[in-house]
């Protein structure tokens, strides 16, 4: 027909006969009624697709040579619009069609079966006759219908559960969404229906969520809710801000309680416990963002800053810190593995990082550490060497030269006490004498108040000089009485024979009662010279502490006063041997102690803030004041943070020094002089 030029008449008999069979059709497909309509039109588009096959292959040479020079539509494609227009479209099938499909879903949707197969053969049936098909007889529909439907279901489990069941609820329908499309819908349907779900029901109740009584995020993060965490983070950051605002949320809650735990006067008695509790909140945060928060850097970084801003409300927080390391390497890590106290240093050093006045840490340390060395109190010299390491590595080596000094300072110290003993072979019967000699600088030591010293002693001491003093030359020795220890043999009472292990102080006021039963406070403070508050707290802990009380007070009260009168305890007893008397020590400083350090605090920051000015000035020549103090803040941030105004006073302090100059022109412009 195509060559005898009836390719016309061929194709529009084509359409005429398919049209009309397809209107049959349609008319059956509308006759079937309930489950079978589906059925029917499902069994009716296989059998057109088959039969399209049939003719095509029939009609190939039409196909081939007619259709393209004729701008006509191809047998196949025909067919599918025949189909389309006739079937599909057909006013008895089209609303029908829909509703039939979004009932079923919403049958699924709550909980019923449905014939899953069915589905999928009509909805790739409405794919396969264009994908605007798909789109505008269901697709469109479907996702106002399902907005619709997360819309009210949100808004009533938002009324009855608690955020962690919502959470549960909503992971869930994600998931069956998902699902649904991966059995029966086009693929490309997921993320605009996850997008739909995502919107109703967490996007829209995001701060209800979070901010929910006795369940919201505050409530998980008290209550480690690691499930319901990790929920909540999965979900939140499928939508806009979703991660933001449970940030938020999180650092001024780790903020608010973190400032409370600083600045609580209860918690502050105890500075050991206070650290311990600092760690054992890092601990928990960093959990909950290594496991839920699936190890998020920017919330890292959220608790890294509100670590670092309450740490620093509190100004006792270097002191503190020094003073858990102290307790830890006295006594807190004895019988613990090495990996433990590598672990026990990192957390540590984790704290030290936040702070901003690392010098003000340094000073304490440096305390502590020489108390340690000098009462042989340290557990660990590694673990001591260690933190020494860790420190360096922190902050340079600046930070810790004095510090590595100190050890360098008790070895040799060691080193000089066999060689007085080898040079005096005389001694090996009375008192022995042990000396650590320590390099002015390297030590915290005080300005020297000497005591006077039981004659025994002095004699020894004596010796020790001229023997140290003919060996070194250009050296001079003062005494650091207040930081020293003593053991002493003592018979009480009823011969009951004791070695008390006390402070310097404590064996000058004790040996004085070798030559009488009774002394007046007066009589002690002017045969020891001993510093009234040193000797207060010495008579205190020799005559007041209960089971430790080698001296008895009269009158009884709990202080020393200066009418006050001692004697010898003869009722003195003691399980052990050898009993240690403390002296009563504040294990924090006092106000007064405090003045003192945070001054030479001060005083030490002035020659580093200078210095950072004439390195910047140095290389910039010229500089603008408020360019200049931003600098310098910058570069002492590692170990301080500058004062402006302390910034402005070294900035006037160098003009005048002839190291800067003011611009004539512009007050606030600084010039480098070589």
């Amino acid at each position: 027909m195509v060559l005898h030029k009836f390719g016309e008449k061929l194709y529009s008999g084509l359409v005429a006969t398919m049209t009309g069979h397809l209107k049959d059709i349609a008319k059956s497909v509308e006759a079937a009624h309930g489950a079978s309509f589906l059925e029917e039109l499902n069994r009716k588009w296989n059998d057109h697709n088959k039969a399209l096959q049939m003719i095509r292959d029939i009609l190939m040479y039409m196909d081939r040579t007619y259709i393209p020079s004729n701008q006509k539509t191809p047998v196949h494609e025909l067919g599918l619009n025949l189909w389309r227009e006739n079937v599909i479209y057909s006013s008895q099938i089209r609303t029908r069609l829909l509703n039939t499909l979004l009932e079923l879903v919403q049958s699924e949707r709550t909980s019923e079966v449905v014939d899953r197969g069915i589905m999928r053969n009509i909805t790739k049936m409405l794919m396969d006759l264009g994908p605007s098909v798909y789109g505008q007889e269901f697709e469109n529909h479907f996702l106002q219908v399902s907005a619709e439907f997360y819309r009210v279901e949100s808004q009533k489990f938002i009324e009855c559960c608690d955020c962690g069941e919502y959470l549960k609820k909503a992971e869930r329908r994600l998931n069956e969404e998902m699902d649904r499309v991966s059995h029966y819908l086009d693929p490309r349907t997921e993320k605009k229906i996850t997008d739909v779900v995502e919107k109703e029901m967490i996007e829209n109740h995001m701060l209800i969520l979070i901010h929910m009584e006795n369940s919201g995020l505050v409530h998980m993060l008290s209550d480690d809710k690691y499930e319901d965490l990790g929920r909540m983070y999965n979900l939140f950051r499928r939508v806009t801000d979703g991660l933001l605002k449970i940030r938020e949320v999180m650092t001024s809650h780790i903020r608010e309680s973190g400032k409370q735990l600083v600045t609580d006067p209860e918690r502050l008695k105890d500075p050991v416990e206070f650290v311990q509790r600092l760690l054992d909140e890092k601990d928990k945060y960093d959990k909950i963002i290594n496991m839920p928060f699936n190890t998020d850097k920017s919330f890292q970084n959220a608790l890294n800053s509100s670590f670092e801003y309450f740490i620093n409300l509190n100004p006792r927080s270097p002191e503190f810190i020094s003073l858990f390391v102290d307790d830890k390497l006295r006594k807190g890590l004895k019988g613990v593995s090495e990996d433990d106290v590598e672990v026990t240093l990192d957390k540590v050093m984790m704290l030290f990082r936040y702070l901003q006045e690392k010098d003000v840490f340094e000073k304490y340390y440096k305390q502590h550490l020489a108390k340690r060395l000098l009462s042989g109190k340290t557990v660990s010299d590694d673990a001591e060497r260690s933190l020494i390491i860790k420190l360096k590595t922190e902050c340079g080596y600046q930070f810790t030269s004095k510090l590595e000094g100190m050890f360098t300072d008790m070895k040799t110290s060691q080193d000089t006490m066999q060689g007085f003993y080898t040079s005096h072979p005389e001694l090996g019967d009375g008192p022995t004498l042990t000396v650590q000699v320590l390099t002015t600088g390297s030590w915290p030591t005080q300005s020297s108040i000497t005591c006077n010293l039981p004659a025994e002693m002095s004699v020894l001491c004596e010796k020790f000089r001229s023997y140290y003093l003919g060996t070194h030359t250009g050296r001079r020795l003062t005494w650091q009485t207040n930081m020293g220890t003593a053991d002493l043999k003592a018979t009480f009472g009823k011969g009951q024979k004791h070695e008390l292990n006390v402070s310097t102080y404590q064996m000058c006021v004790l040996m004085l009662f070798n030559n009488a039963d009774r002394l007046g406070y007066k009589e002690i403070e002017q045969a020891t010279e001993i510093p009234a508050p040193d000797l207060k707290r010495c008579l205190q802990s020799l005559a007041l502490v209960k089971g430790r009380n080698v001296l008895r007070k009269e009158p009884m009260s709990k202080d020393v006063g200066e009418g006050d009168g001692f004697f010898v305890n003869d009722k003195f007893s003691s399980k052990l041997y050898k009993v240690k008397i403390g002296t009563v020590v504040a294990q924090k400083e006092s106000e007064p102690e405090k003045q003192e350090t945070r001054q030479r605090v001060e005083e030490d920051r002035k020659p580093q803030i200078e210095a950072a000015i004439v390195r910047i000035m140095k290389s910039r020549k010229q500089l603008d004041h408020n360019n200049l103090i931003a600098e310098v803040t910058k570069q002492l941030q590692s170990r301080f943070l500058a004062n402006p105004t302390e910034v402005k006073k070294r900035i006037e302090s160098l003009i005048e020094r002839d190291f800067l100059e003011r611009d004539d022109g512009d007050r606030k412009l600084y010039r480098y002089l070589a």
